[in-house]
């Protein structure tokens, strides 16, 4: 099957096969006649299946095919809004916009905090068709009477299950009350959750259901491996098997963005180029470190969970937990960064005696057992007692309920950060501005 058979346009075929793609994945082959169709879409669809282009494309024809109704008076009307979790997200799918849009006539912007607010507001006074957005700096927007949401046709939310996880329900629910209630809406998620099923409830209109992967299942092409270590030999097993075995291109996960800047200088310290990324550092800093790290000159990316929600590069070989998520579902997200595409990928967890309860959580959830190996040099202490995970996401330790989810299976808000953008762990619903400057 190839995308012209989808109901694409000459334009956009051609767009896509100058991006290198000549036959459409799963989700892209059910995604794009369903969007095409107008009606609405709930997709369970993982990082690396090609979601995106399964819904820029179809909205790129149907706007392409439909000019706008009408033209008030002030600020140009935005015909479609996609809203991501975060800033990396915003910026990759706007890029796609742009790219499989470039024999379109339509237009589009990205919008997200941590930088100016007046540049944005210059570009939203000439023509938007597609808008990228982050909540938070989209409702500063909105205080600001700088955007026009009333003639919005399609509406996508993107990685639903991650903007929920990040507190940003109130946001959401705030800026779906400014849309028009005729409108084609659009909901992806890597995850089902209860709160998802009851978002998509209140959203779609007897949506089409595409889900292209078994839930919480790990790609078969991703080779899962697990390091038996002491927590005091993480960081220096981790050197020494970037090292032995020449790795490049290796995507790291901690729990934390203490843990992140600690474990990067000290890799750098040791003659590993390595990099953090995590809500606390610049925009710039971020683009900086995800363009050395995309283009092979950064051999290490050490990164938070969130940070990481939307890096996208092809044929990444190497993902690492440094440390196992207290939330199991996210083991699956994190390893879903390589073997995408049908490439090979490696995925390697450095587990210590604290994380084995975190362990058996994630093998339950993903029904099966991960091969175990101890290193030479590196082996644990056998009469070592686990001691409490207190930082990261979950809620107690040893990530609390079954498969280590949380208790009663409620996901909390992260805790407002300010302009961080950061991580937190805080069960109460963020104010506002949580996700402002994200």
């Amino acid at each position: 099957m190839s995308f012209s058979t989808l109901g694409l346009s000459e334009a956009i075929v051609r767009a896509v096969t100058e991006r290198g793609y000549s036959e459409p994945t799963p989700i892209q082959k059910q995604a794009i006649p369903a969007v095409l169709s107008g009606g609405d879409l709930l997709a369970g669809a993982q990082t690396g299946t090609g979601k995106t282009a399964g819904f820029v494309l179809p909205i790129l024809q149907r706007l392409t095919d439909s000019p706008p109704k009408s033209q008030p008076r002030g600020f140009p009307p935005v015909r479609a809004l996609i809203l991501t979790p975060t800033r990396e997200l915003a910026a990759q799918v706007e890029e796609s916009v742009r790219h499989y849009g470039k024999y379109q006539k339509l237009t589009s912007m990205v919008m997200f905090g941590g930088v100016g607010i007046n540049p944005q507001i210059d570009k939203l006074k000439k023509r938007v068709d597609i808008l990228v957005a982050t909540p938070g700096r989209l409702l500063d927007h909105v205080q600001q009477r700088t955007v026009d949401l009333s003639h919005i046709e399609i509406l996508v939310l993107d990685e639903a299950d991650r903007m929920l996880d990040m507190g940003f329900i109130r946001d959401i629910r705030k800026i779906l009350a400014l849309l028009p209630k005729q409108r084609q809406n659009l909901l992806f998620s890597a995850t089902f959750s209860d709160e998802i099923k009851s978002l998509a409830d209140g959203l779609l209109d007897k949506p089409a259901l595409i889900e292209v992967a078994r839930r919480n299942a790990t790609a078969d092409t991703v080779a899962q491996k697990v390091y038996l270590v002491d927590r005091e030999k993480k960081r220096e097993l981790l050197a020494h098997l970037i090292s032995e075995h020449n790795w490049h291109q290796v995507l790291v996960f901690t729990r934390t963005k203490h843990g992140a800047n600690r474990l990067s200088e000290q890799l750098s310290k040791g003659g590993i180029p390595a990099l953090a990324i995590h809500g606390n550092k610049s925009q710039s800093a971020r683009t900086h470190a995800l363009a050395e790290f995309k283009k092979g000159s950064l051999q290490v990316l050490v990164a938070t969970d969130i940070a990481a929600r939307g890096i996208d590069i092809s044929e990444l070989p190497h993902v690492v937990n440094f440390e196992l998520p207290n939330v199991a579902e996210d083991y699956v997200h994190r390893i879903g960064r390589t073997g995408r595409a049908g490439a090979e990928g490696e995925a390697v967890s450095l587990v210590c005696v604290d994380e084995h309860q975190l362990l058996r959580g994630i093998e339950r959830l993903i029904k099966r057992e991960l091969p175990k190996e101890i290193v030479p040099g590196f082996e644990p202490d056998l009469n070592a007692k686990p001691e409490p995970i207190q930082n990261g996401r979950g809620s107690r330790p040893g990530g609390g309920g079954r498969g280590g989810q949380r208790p009663g299976g409620n996901r909390p808000a992260q805790k407002p950060a300010g302009r961080s953008g950061g991580q937190g762990g805080n069960k109460q619903p963020p104010h506002r501005s949580s996700g402002r400057h994200q």
